[in-house]
């Protein structure tokens, strides 16, 4: 699991790049009622930060 963290920074970084350019997702990120309106694109991006953070955060915990 040494790729972890380098992969989840990955991931961070392309859903702030993603989420620059997509009006759905940038009203999304902007938004703080709890509602989530994210394209597909953007949730696929949202969801596999999630994991890798969850992951990633998990392993610091086993250490």
């Amino acid at each position: 699991m040494r790729d972890l963290y380098p992969r989840y920074q990955a991931a961070g970084r392309a859903l702030t790049a993603h989420d620059r350019g997509c009006a759905p997702c940038a009203r999304s990120v902007a938004d703080t009622s709890g509602r989530t309106a994210r394209c597909p694109d953007g949730a696929r991006l949202d969801e596999a930060l999630e994991r890798l953070q969850a992951a990633y955060l998990t392993q610091l915990k086993s250490r």
